[in-house]
This record gives C-alpha cells, structure tokens and sequence, in this order.
C-alpha cells in the first residue's frame, strides 16, 4: 500500500513554530509563510525574511529544508524561495532611534585596527543586504572618514543632521564637523552632548544595524550609550598578544559595568602569511583572543591576518573594498556571519513577548 500523500497541514505543522531569525518568534505568527504547495512527493515552500538576518539567509533556509525532509513521511523533494519580509525598526530609547541593533565595537587600548573592523563589519553587514549605519564615536581620533575616503559637512534638513552617504550606508562623525588637523579638546559634558546629538539628531532613516566605532580605552562614552538607549551589545577588538589582552579584559568588565552585554571578541593581526614564501610568522603570538574569550565565557567571532591590501586600502580611503577582495572578504563576512547567527541563536531561546493590544 502506498503512503498517503503529503498535505499542507503537514508541511505547516512542521515550520509553523520555526523561529523567525530576527525575532526568534515562529514563522507563522510573524505571517512570513508566504506560500506552501505540494504536489505529491515534492513540496514548495516560500518564506519571508527581514534583512536583519541577511547574513544567515542561506543557513535558514537550509534549516528549514532539513526539518521538512527529516519529519515529514518519504523524504520528501524540498524547494523553498525566500522574499523580503519587510518590517520597519521600532523607535528605541528617549532619543527615538529607528534601529534593530545597535553595536558598539571597543577595545582597551588603541593600535589593535578597531574602526578597521567596525568599518568592515558595517559594510559586510550591507553586503548581505542589511540596512546599515555607521557613527564615529571616537571623537577626539575620528578616523571613520579617512578609512572610508568620506569628505564633506552634514547639513541640516528638517531639523535632522543628514549624514554622509557611503554607497547607500549613511555615516555620521566627528571629523565631518572640525577642519582636519584640528584637536577636539572637550570635557565630558561637551562628549555627551555630541553623542546624543549623533544619535538623536542624525537622520538615520530605517535601519537593521548602527555599528558605533568607540574610541579606545575605558571612558565614558560607554556609560553615555547605555543611558541614552538600550544598547544590542558590544563587540571587543584586540590582538593576540598579552599586553593586548589585558586591556580586552578591562573593556569587557566596562561593558558589563554598564549593563552593556558582550557579543563577540574579535582577534586582529592575528597572524602574517608571507606572500612570498607562503610561511606564516605569528607576530604577536597567536590565538590569544580566542582563548581569552572562552575564560570568559564570551562568543569568538572570528580572527584577521595582517594583510598589506587590508593597510593600503585604509591609507588610501578605500576600506570597503575590503569586502570585494576575496582573499579579505572572507575574514571579516565570518564574523559578521556569527553575530547575525549568535544574535539569532539568542532570540531563538528568549523570544520577545507578543506585543498586546490595548482595548
């Protein structure tokens, strides 16, 4: 006797409750089931997703294909499409910022390529299709601009500071608002001020990610973020060496001072592979960071070699080509890579609340 066919009910039954990345609430009561067809042992099915989880797109679909064939009677032939699933960001905070996740990028110290990072990091987050903003924290070394070869002077429109546009990504510092060459000699009050004018002031517009470059060290701007609004987390930049990671110690117990979660160490100029001999010389040792972040129990997100293209395109303004250069791309794709899927793993296990309707 042959199987009884496959129905529809079957198919949801099986994805209904499986977690929507961004949210971590099942795909059927955020309505991004779009489609389900079956047509005896082959089953089509068509989701929407956000761009928030751009970067585990594929991951999620394969997942889902995986559950359907594993659960459903004959192992079943599974298609799946994937649509954008719109959905606009919540204002946050008192300050109102339309933003999913807000990420802060620190280190201890200065020297260890942070804003090479957090500049990587945004754009790799927009290469996988996320709406992505950049603000320039470090306000007494801005060197976002320089990294991005960015020029120019916000101007004000409808009581918002407009931004500068770096291919559809919208940018905001302090090295827009001084003359080059120019010191920033501010006390902690003019800090503030200049924080919450990025934040609030700033027209952002609709956004998945604000990545914020912090200045190195352990001051307070970190306490200004946290009480200016909830902050998704922080991720700490440091190298392998010793001296370096005592510092990444510091900036951690910072950032859980304040209440600010930490999602990921990052290990830069983790080693050099030489490109004329191919032997790889750990310069400033080696896998430090990774075991560091596992004492502390903190996610590792990933490692980046020193690379010479990595040097000359930030010299020469031209960072995002970072992420079109292969033999760099895939360094800083993997770490964005396991933010966006920790971040999803995190809301899998504690999904919000649904929201109430007031009668």
């Amino acid at each position: 006797m042959s199987a009884a066919p496959i129905t529809a009910a079957q198919v949801h039954a099986v994805i209904d409750e499986f977690p929507d990345p961004e949210t971590g609430r099942g795909l059927k009561i955020m309505e991004q089931i779009k489609e389900v067809d079956v047509r005896g042992d082959k089953i089509h099915v068509t989701v929407g997703l956000a761009t928030h989880s751009g970067a585990i797109w594929g991951d999620t679909l394969q997942a889902i294909r995986d559950r359907l064939r594993e659960r459903l009677p004959g192992a079943p032939e599974v298609s799946i499409d994937v649509v954008q699933h719109v959905r606009p960001a919540e204002p946050i905070g008192a300050i109102g910022l339309t933003a999913k996740s807000v990420i802060a990028v620190g280190s201890g110290k200065g020297g260890v390529g942070k804003s090479t990072i957090a500049a990587s990091l945004a754009v790799a987050l927009k290469t996988f299709g996320s709406k992505v903003g950049l603000m320039d924290a470090d306000v007494y070394g801005p060197s976002i601009p320089h990294l991005l070869g960015l020029e120019g002077q916000p101007f004000v429109q409808g009581g918002k500071l407009q931004p500068i546009d770096a291919g559809g990504m919208p940018v905001m510092s302090m090295g827009f608002l001084v003359p080059p060459g120019e010191a920033v000699v501010w006390r902690g009050p003019m800090l503030h001020g200049a924080i919450t004018l990025f934040l609030r002031d700033t027209s952002w517009g609709d956004l998945d990610y604000l990545i914020i470059d912090m200045p190195p060290g352990t001051g307070d701007i970190a306490l200004t973020l946290s009480q200016s609004l909830p902050l998704t987390g922080a991720v700490v930049v440091c190298t392998p060496q010793d001296v370096a990671l005592i510092d990444a110690v510091k900036a951690i117990a910072m950032f859980r001072k304040v209440n600010i979660p930490v999602l990921g160490v990052v290990e830069n100029m983790s080693y050099f592979l030489c490109p004329d001999n191919g032997k790889r010389y750990d310069i400033f040792g080696s896998g430090g960071a990774r075991a560091k972040a596992e004492e502390l129990q903190v996610p590792f997100l990933g490692e980046v070699p020193i690379q010479i293209p990595v040097r000359e395109r930030g010299d020469a303004g031209q960072t995002a080509g970072n992420l079109a250069d292969i033999d760099s791309a895939a360094y800083f794709e993997r770490i964005a890579y396991n933010l966006v899927r920790n971040l999803a793993a995190q809301r899998a296990a504690e999904p919000p609340l649904p929201t109430l309707s007031v009668l």
